[in-house]
C-alpha cells in the first residue's frame, strides 16, 4: 500500500512540475509569436487528446517522466510559405533563447509559489535545542553545551532544527568555519566557532549533525512496553506501562542514557521510582550480565519506549508562519539559498570533492512523495518546491539535449554571427546523452543502494 501512495503521490509531483516547466516554453512561444502545434505532459502513447481553439493539439501522454511543446520547425520538416516566418528556427537568437529559458525559469517561479505557500500555512518544527554533544568533536571542542538553543549559524537565523540542518550544510561547505551563536541554558548569548576542515560535510552531507558532533535535544521518559518472562524486569516486579522516574534518587532524563546506564552497570542493584496508573511505586532490579564482545553488559528483558512529557514537547515544538507578503519574500529567498546550496554541490561533484551518493534517482524522489504527502499539505509543497528548483538547476546545465546545452550553443551563435553546424550539434547531442545516460544511471544504483541498506 505504502509502495502505491508513494507511486500516486510521485505521478502527482511530476506531473505538476513537468506541466509549468512545458508551460513556460509554450506561453513565451506564444508571446513571441512561434507556431505552436503540440503540448504534451508525458511520452509514449496518448491517453487524451484535444485541440483547443488555439489550433494547438493537447496530450497526455502515458509516460509520465517528461514533456515536450512542438513548435513549427524548417530542421524538422517542410513547412508551409504561410507560416513560416513563424518557426522557431526563424526567429531571432535572442528570441529562442528567451522560449528556451523560459521552462528552467518557471521552475524557479513555481519555487518560490510554492515555498510561499508553505510559510503561508505553516511550517511544524522542532526548536534546535542541542542533545549530548559528542566527545572530541568539533562542537565539543568549540565549546558547544546539550541544551544550548542555536540561534543563528554565520550570521542566518535559525528558528527549527530543518533550518539549522541545512544552513549548517550549506554555510559548512562553503566556509572554513561555523559561527553558532547560542543561547545558553542559564540564558546568556554566546557564539561558539566551529572549524569545518576535515568534517567530510560533502561527502556525508545528510550526517551533517553527526559529522559536527550535535545531537537533537529529546528527552524522553523511558517507558516499559512489554516484559519479558522470567528477566531481571520481571524479577523486580515491573509491568507494562511503568514509566521510570528516578533511579537511584536521581530523575531520569533520557531513555537512551537509562538504557546505556543498564548496560554499564551489570549485576548492580538499582532503586527505581515509576508511575504506574497514576501512583508512584518503588521497584528495587538488578540488570543480569550478559557477555557482548567478550564484554558483560546489563540486560533486563524488556521492551523500552519513550514518551516526551508535555512541559518538554510545549518548549520544543514551534511553528514558521509568516503573512502574504512575508511568505513571498522568504519563498523568494529560500529558493535561492537551496538554489545556491545545489550549484555548490554539483560543482563540487564535477572535481571530485563530493560524494555521488548525493545523487538520487526516481525511486527516492517517489520515497519522498510519499512520505511528505502522507505528513500533510505543507510538507508536499515544501518538498515539490525542492525538485522544482532542482529541475530548474539541471536543465540549465550547458549539457546538449537539456535546455543549457541549447542555451550555450544559442549563446555561441550569438557570439560568432552564425550557427553551428548540423555535424557539430550532433555531436553535441551524443555526447550530451552519454552524459545523462551516466547521470542516471548513478542516481539508479544510489537508489537500489540505499533500499538494499
Amino acid at each position: 500500500m505504502n509502495v502505491l501512495w508513494d507511486i500516486a503521490a510521485f505521478i502527482v509531483a511530476i506531473s505538476i512540475l513537468v506541466t509549468v516547466h512545458e508551460f513556460g516554453h509554450f506561453w513565451v512561444a506564444r508571446r513571441l509569436g512561434v507556431k505552436v502545434v503540440r503540448f504534451s505532459i508525458g511520452f509514449g502513447r496518448p491517453l487524451f487528446t484535444w485541440r483547443g481553439k488555439d489550433q494547438v493539439e493537447y496530450m497526455v501522454a502515458a509516460l509520465p517522466f517528461g514533456g515536450y511543446v512542438k513548435m513549427v520547425d524548417e530542421r524538422e520538416g517542410d513547412v508551409p510559405e504561410a507560416i513560416r516566418d513563424r518557426a522557431f528556427n526563424r526567429q531571432p537568437v535572442t528570441h529562442r533563447m528567451a522560449i528556451v529559458a523560459a521552462g528552467p525559469v518557471a521552475n524557479f517561479l513555481l519555487a518560490i509559489l510554492l515555498y510561499a505557500g508553505m510559510f503561508m500555512i505553516g511550517v511544524q518544527g522542532i526548536r534546535p535545542y542541542v542533545g549530548p554533544v559528542s566527545a572530541g568533536s568539533a562542537a565539543a571542542a568549540a565549546g558547544v553545551h546539550e541544551r544550548d538553543l542555536i540561534l543563528s549559524v554565520n550570521g542566518i537565523p535559525v528558528q527549527t532544527w530543518e533550518q539549522a540542518r541545512l544552513t549548517l550544510l550549506a554555510q559548512g561547505i562553503s566556509h572554513a568555519n561555523l559561527m553558532l551563536k547560542v543561547r545558553t541554558l542559564a540564558g546568556d548569548i554566546e557564539t561558539r566557532d566551529i572549524p569545518t576542515s576535515g568534517l567530510g560535510l560533502l561527502q556525508h552531507g545528510d550526517k551533517v549533525l553527526q559529522l559536527i558532533g550535535l545531537s537533537v535535544w529529546r528527552p524522553s521518559m523511558p517507558v516499559i512496553m512489554k516484559v519479558m518472562p522470567g528477566g531481571a524486569a520481571a524479577s523486580a516486579g515491573l509491568e507494562s506501562g511503568d514509566k521510570v522516574l528516578e533511579m537511584n534518587g536521581k530523575p531520569v532524563v533520557s531513555t537512551s542514557a537509562w538504557i546505556a546506564s543498564i548496560q554499564k552497570h551489570p549485576g548492580d542493584r538499582m532503586s527505581l521510582i515509576v508511575e504506574r496508573k497514576d501512583h508512584r511505586v518503588t521497584v528495587s532490579m538488578t540488570p543480569w550480565p550478559k557477555l557482548i564482545d567478550g564484554r558483560a553488559r546489563g540486560f533486563i528483558d524488556a521492551q523500552i519506549g519513550g514518551i516526551l512529557p508535555q512541559s518538554v514537547r510545549t518548549l520544543l515544538q514551534t511553528e514558521v508562519r509568516y503573512g502574504p507578503l512575508q511568505a513571498f519574500a522568504q519563498g523568494a529567498r529560500k529558493t535561492w539559498e537551496m538554489t545556491v546550496l545545489t550549484l555548490r554541490v554539483m560543482g563540487k561533484l564535477v572535481v571530485g570533492q563530493a560524494s555521488v551518493r548525493n545523487l538520487s534517482g526516481p525511486v527516492t524522489i517517489a520515497e519522498y512523495a510519499g512520505i511528505t504527502a502522507a505528513i500533510g499539505l505543507s510538507a508536499f509543497l515544501g518538498f515539490l518546491a525542492v525538485v522544482s528548483l532542482s529541475l530548474g538547476v539541471l536543465n540549465l546545465l550547458p549539457v546538449p539535449v537539456l535546455d543549457g546545452g541549447h542555451l550555450l550553443y544559442q549563446t555561441i551563435e550569438l557570439l560568432r554571427g552564425r550557427p553551428l553546424s548540423e555535424h557539430a550539434e550532433l555531436i553535441g547531442q551524443k555526447i550530451g546523452l552519454i552524459l545523462l545516460g551516466v547521470l542516471m544511471t548513478l542516481a539508479f544504483y544510489n537508489d537500489i543502494s540505499r533500499l538494499l541498506t
